[in-house]
């Protein structure tokens, strides 16, 4: 893969401080966006170890313990949770994404029954 084309860089005002700034994506109406040193300043808090599901995560991370994941913090908004029934024990569980009819959704309990086989 060659990397020797220049990445686009948008204009942008950042939302904090209201100056102008360059960014390496096209920004959106319905979402803020950061000059560097603002940028700073949002970052999310550091998380005290472990996984979405209670394990340890190995220490696999990709930007050390002072990242809540590899992709960020999208806001401080609680996360829009549906209603599911498992597919294995059929209990009644919560989970972060809208469930499909052609795909089967499982409790934490019977997720990780499935991610170790």
């Amino acid at each position: 893969m060659s990397y020797d084309r220049e990445r686009e860089m948008f204009t942008a005002t950042c939302g904090d401080c209201g100056n102008e700034c360059q960014i390496p994506f096209k920004p959106k109406d319905d979402r803020p966006v950061y000059c560097r040193e603002c940028f700073q300043n949002h970052k999310p808090a550091p998380r005290s170890g472990g996984s979405r599901f209670g394990g340890r995560s190995g220490g696999r991370s990709n930007y050390g313990d002072n990242r809540r994941s590899r992709f960020g913090s999208r806001d401080d908004r609680p996360r829009e949770m549906f209603d599911a029934t498992c597919g294995d024990c059929g209990n009644e569980c919560q989970i972060p994404f809208k469930p499909r009819e052609d795909r089967p959704v499982y409790c934490r309990e019977c997720f990780q029954n499935h991610r170790q086989n």
